[in-house]
Protein backbone atom coordinates (compact mmCIF):
# COMPACT_ATOMS: atom_id res chain seq x y z
CA UNK A 1 0.00 0.00 0.00
CA UNK A 2 1.01 3.34 -0.71
CA UNK A 3 -0.41 6.92 0.32
CA UNK A 4 0.08 9.56 -2.01
CA UNK A 5 -0.97 13.45 -1.12
CA UNK A 6 -3.46 14.54 -3.77
CA UNK A 7 -5.00 18.14 -5.40
CA UNK A 8 -7.40 18.84 -7.09
CA UNK A 9 -8.11 21.35 -9.59
CA UNK A 10 -9.54 23.91 -7.38
CA UNK A 11 -6.72 23.61 -4.53
CA UNK A 12 -7.76 21.37 -2.16
CA UNK A 13 -5.66 18.77 -0.83
CA UNK A 14 -6.38 15.24 0.58
CA UNK A 15 -4.68 11.93 1.12
CA UNK A 16 -5.66 8.51 -0.09
CA UNK A 17 -3.73 5.09 -0.12
CA UNK A 18 -3.81 3.05 -3.01
CA UNK A 19 -2.28 -0.55 -3.78
CA UNK A 20 0.42 0.78 -6.17
CA UNK A 21 1.38 3.79 -8.16
CA UNK A 22 0.53 1.82 -11.13
CA UNK A 23 -3.14 1.76 -9.41
CA UNK A 24 -3.36 5.25 -8.85
CA UNK A 25 -2.32 5.86 -12.51
CA UNK A 26 -5.27 3.57 -13.56
CA UNK A 27 -7.77 5.29 -11.45
CA UNK A 28 -6.89 8.73 -12.08
CA UNK A 29 -7.04 7.60 -16.11
CA UNK A 30 -10.19 6.18 -15.54
CA UNK A 31 -11.86 9.36 -14.02
CA UNK A 32 -12.34 7.30 -11.05
CA UNK A 33 -11.02 9.73 -8.40
CA UNK A 34 -12.21 12.87 -6.78
CA UNK A 35 -12.05 15.46 -4.56
CA UNK A 36 -13.88 14.89 -1.10
CA UNK A 37 -14.88 18.86 -0.81
CA UNK A 38 -15.76 19.50 -4.20
CA UNK A 39 -16.82 16.86 -6.36
CA UNK A 40 -13.77 17.64 -8.66
CA UNK A 41 -12.33 14.74 -11.28
CA UNK A 42 -9.18 15.98 -11.65
CA UNK A 43 -7.24 14.82 -9.48
CA UNK A 44 -2.92 14.96 -8.91
CA UNK A 45 -0.69 13.83 -6.64
CA UNK A 46 0.03 16.74 -5.11
CA UNK A 47 4.42 17.37 -3.55
CA UNK A 48 5.08 15.76 -1.01
CA UNK A 49 8.02 14.67 1.41
CA UNK A 50 9.04 10.98 1.79
CA UNK A 51 8.53 9.08 4.80
CA UNK A 52 11.82 7.65 5.61
CA UNK A 53 12.68 6.04 8.74
CA UNK A 54 15.93 5.90 10.82
CA UNK A 55 18.07 3.16 10.45
CA UNK A 56 17.20 0.55 13.32
CA UNK A 57 20.73 0.46 15.58
CA UNK A 58 22.58 3.85 15.05
CA UNK A 59 24.82 3.29 17.73
CA UNK A 60 23.34 6.19 19.48
CA UNK A 61 20.77 6.48 22.53
CA UNK A 62 17.39 7.07 21.85
CA UNK A 63 16.29 10.80 21.80
CA UNK A 64 13.96 11.31 25.18
CA UNK A 65 11.00 13.27 24.84
CA UNK A 66 10.85 16.73 26.78
CA UNK A 67 7.95 18.29 27.13
CA UNK A 68 7.93 21.71 27.05
CA UNK A 69 5.62 24.15 28.64
CA UNK A 70 2.67 25.82 26.71
CA UNK A 71 1.44 29.21 26.94
CA UNK A 72 -2.20 28.13 25.62
CA UNK A 73 -4.17 25.40 25.83
CA UNK A 74 -4.42 22.97 23.30
CA UNK A 75 -7.06 23.15 20.82
CA UNK A 76 -10.93 21.12 22.08
CA UNK A 77 -10.63 19.59 18.45
CA UNK A 78 -8.71 19.22 15.21
CA UNK A 79 -9.83 21.18 12.30
CA UNK A 80 -10.79 18.02 10.57
CA UNK A 81 -12.64 16.45 13.12
CA UNK A 82 -14.56 19.77 13.04
CA UNK A 83 -14.90 19.83 8.93
CA UNK A 84 -16.26 15.85 9.01
CA UNK A 85 -18.35 17.71 12.11
CA UNK A 86 -19.94 20.06 9.55
CA UNK A 87 -20.35 17.90 6.87
CA UNK A 88 -22.14 15.02 8.46
CA UNK A 89 -24.75 18.00 9.90
CA UNK A 90 -24.77 19.09 6.68
CA UNK A 91 -25.96 15.79 5.51
CA UNK A 92 -28.49 15.20 7.74
CA UNK A 93 -30.25 18.33 6.75
CA UNK A 94 -30.21 17.29 3.11
CA UNK A 95 -31.42 13.70 3.86
CA UNK A 96 -34.29 15.11 5.84
CA UNK A 97 -35.25 18.10 3.27
CA UNK A 98 -34.97 16.11 -0.12
CA UNK A 99 -35.76 13.36 -1.79
CA UNK A 100 -33.42 10.73 -2.63
CA UNK A 101 -33.83 9.50 -6.46
CA UNK A 102 -30.77 7.61 -5.94
CA UNK A 103 -29.22 6.44 -8.97
CA UNK A 104 -32.20 8.08 -11.45
CA UNK A 105 -30.50 11.38 -10.23
CA UNK A 106 -29.74 12.48 -13.99
CA UNK A 107 -33.15 11.49 -15.06
CA UNK A 108 -34.90 12.82 -12.46
CA UNK A 109 -33.50 16.08 -12.69
CA UNK A 110 -33.54 16.65 -16.33
CA UNK A 111 -37.87 15.75 -16.10
CA UNK A 112 -37.92 18.52 -13.57
CA UNK A 113 -36.44 21.12 -15.56
CA UNK A 114 -38.87 20.44 -18.15
CA UNK A 115 -41.89 20.52 -16.39
CA UNK A 116 -42.68 16.88 -16.64
CA UNK A 117 -42.45 16.17 -12.81
CA UNK A 118 -42.84 18.87 -9.75
CA UNK A 119 -40.04 20.55 -8.73
CA UNK A 120 -38.48 20.12 -5.28
CA UNK A 121 -35.51 19.03 -3.42
CA UNK A 122 -33.54 16.19 -4.50
CA UNK A 123 -30.20 14.08 -4.02
CA UNK A 124 -28.35 10.59 -5.47
CA UNK A 125 -26.07 10.08 -7.57
CA UNK A 126 -24.89 10.42 -11.33
CA UNK A 127 -21.55 9.65 -13.11
CA UNK A 128 -19.37 12.63 -13.68
CA UNK A 129 -20.70 12.58 -17.30
CA UNK A 130 -24.09 12.69 -16.46
CA UNK A 131 -23.47 15.69 -14.06
CA UNK A 132 -21.57 17.08 -16.69
CA UNK A 133 -24.42 17.34 -19.19
CA UNK A 134 -27.21 18.49 -17.11
CA UNK A 135 -25.05 21.37 -16.30
CA UNK A 136 -23.97 22.17 -20.07
CA UNK A 137 -27.46 21.72 -20.66
CA UNK A 138 -28.41 24.88 -18.20
CA UNK A 139 -29.71 22.41 -15.32
CA UNK A 140 -28.29 23.26 -11.91
CA UNK A 141 -26.46 20.83 -9.99
CA UNK A 142 -23.65 20.61 -7.25
CA UNK A 143 -21.88 18.05 -6.08
CA UNK A 144 -22.59 16.90 -2.44
CA UNK A 145 -19.22 16.60 -0.14
CA UNK A 146 -19.68 12.81 0.97
CA UNK A 147 -19.83 9.56 -0.72
CA UNK A 148 -23.19 7.96 -1.59
CA UNK A 149 -24.67 5.49 0.95
CA UNK A 150 -24.45 1.99 -0.47
CA UNK A 151 -26.97 -0.34 0.28
CA UNK A 152 -25.23 -3.93 0.31
CA UNK A 153 -27.34 -6.93 0.93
Amino acid sequence: MIRFTLKCSQGHQFESWFASGAAFETLQSAGHLSCPDCGDAQVEKAIMAPNVRAARDTGREPATHQPTARSEPAPAQDPQSALRARIEALRRHVEQNSHDVGRDFAAEARRMHAGESDKTAIHGEARIDEARALLEDGIPVAPLPWPARRKTN
